[in-house]
């Protein structure tokens, strides 16, 4: 499938229909082969395919994102539809009253929203293993887990589905399954992008993100969501390196491909990142706990198992441990805030490995065997609990399972992310690898 720059480009000019797009997007979706796709919107996408078409015909702007299919985690609402989270036990109602904000602002950049898409139940994991819907298969290797828990909205855009998705990232929701699957994917910064309308885990960390396999589509879509463009920086930004945990636990791809980034840039080891990482996991579970309480004493059996428990674990954490978490949250906020202070970029891993056999869930850490789930956001947990803006970026790796890196920015600096991002690229040492299933079935 072309990049959704390339198909807008095309409908404004009139050389291909939304309508036949979407026709062809359709179509694609209903053959998912990777569990990606919870409900195909047919009715829906080809009312605005339609609307599209007429606008151009009339000679007006459709939008920046004209005619280009897309698909939205399963949390997000969409109007006259059940907002399922991931769980079947929502399935059947209430029925959204209104698009969620995000969506709203793609419709009205001309996108055609085709799909919702898999997801971990309640958002709760980093594997897209969903009890009542299945497991989302990398399309890299089907075999393998895609991440979570935005796993559906990643796994649609690597087979060449639909060229733009949206997901969500508490703890990594993004970055892991945009590492996994070798795309580029977006935590914007604290309260850039947003959240309206979207089902919440933990709402003090949760934020929406777009996936992409294109650079010039990432930030077409993150300028659309944001209201304004996000212009490159003019000067080249100043890059750390992140040490310590940071360069543990990680493929050594990803470290060579750090130090080949920025040979010789600082080493900057954050301070209390096990703690930073544990409070991360308290806060998270408390507040989801808080949120599914009442509906869990009601019908915890409604529940999948892998989640409920967690769930119910979280809602018997003690009210102060959540404020003393809260507390060093701010206090870490400030430290780190002063410690990255001549800095405009730090690098990171993202997941800590290549995908996992969904055979094996089973990953190493500290050179022991851990359960994926829990810990593939060994490197973004932390990150998340700064509220720095971060964009994923996969590896260029022709011929192997995806890695990918964060780069880590400023709030207010995230040109300073694009800028890089398209300097790697032209590097060759990051940019998109589509898997060879996904590239045989282009037809468009």
């Amino acid at each position: 499938m072309r990049t959704a720059t390339e198909i807008a480009a095309a409908v404004r000019a009139g050389a291909v229909t939304a309508t036949a797009v979407a026709v062809q997007a359709l179509e694609a979706l209903r053959h998912d082969s990777h569990v990606a796709v919870t409900r195909v919107l047919a009715e829906r996408a080809m009312a605005e395919a339609a609307a599209v078409d007429a606008a151009v015909a009339r000679g007006d702007d459709p939008g920046p994102l004209a005619g280009v299919p897309c698909g939205v985690k399963d949390l997000f609402d969409v109007v006259d539809l059940p907002t399922t989270a991931g769980s079947a036990a929502r399935s059947a109602g209430p029925l959204a009253g209104a698009d969620a904000e995000a969506v709203r602002r793609l419709a009205a950049a001309g996108a055609v929203l085709c799909a919702t898409l898999n997801m971990d139940a309640f958002a709760y994991g980093f594997a897209t293993v969903n009890a009542d819907y299945g497991t989302t298969c990398n399309p890299h290797d089907p075999a393998r887990l895609a991440g979570g828990s935005s796993g559906g909205s990643a796994a649609a855009v690597a087979a060449g589905l639909v060229p733009l998705a949206l997901g969500s990232d508490t703890n990594g929701s993004v970055r892991i399954p945009a590492s996994l699957c070798g795309l580029y994917g977006l935590r914007p910064a604290r309260g850039d992008l947003p959240i309206g309308g979207a089902f919440p885990f933990a709402e003090s960390f949760d934020e929406i993100g777009p996936f992409a396999a294109s650079l010039d589509d990432l930030a077409l879509v993150w300028g659309v969501l944001r209201g304004k463009a996000v212009a490159p920086a003019d000067a080249g930004p100043r890059i750390a390196r992140l040490g310590g945990r940071f360069r543990e636990n990680a493929d050594p791809a990803q470290l060579a491909a750090i130090d080949q980034i920025a040979p010789g840039a600082p080493l900057i080891e954050l301070p209390d990142v096990a703690r930073a990482r544990s409070a991360a996991f308290v806060m998270t579970a408390y507040e989801g706990g808080q949120l599914h309480r009442d509906a869990l004493a009601e019908n915890p059996m409604a529940y999948d198992p892998a989640v409920r428990d967690r769930l119910i674990a979280g809602a018997l954490l003690p009210a102060a441990l959540y404020a003393e978490a809260e507390v060093f949250r701010a206090e870490h906020r400030a430290e780190i805030a002063a410690l990255i202070a001549d800095f405009d970029v730090l690098l990171a891993p993202s997941a800590p490995c290549a995908a996992p056999l969904i055979a094996d869930q089973l990953i190493l850490i500290d050179g022991e065997p851990s359960e994926a789930r829990s810990n593939l956001g060994i490197h973004t947990q932390p990150i998340t609990f700064t509220g720095l803006p971060v964009l994923a970026v996969p590896l260029k790796r022709p011929g192997a399972l995806p890695l990918g890196l964060q780069l880590i920015g400023k709030s207010g600096g995230e040109g300073a992310l694009l800028r890089l991002a398209a300097e790697l690229e032209q590097r060759g040492i990051t940019g998109v690898t589509m898997p060879e299933q996904a590239l045989a079935g282009d037809k468009t």
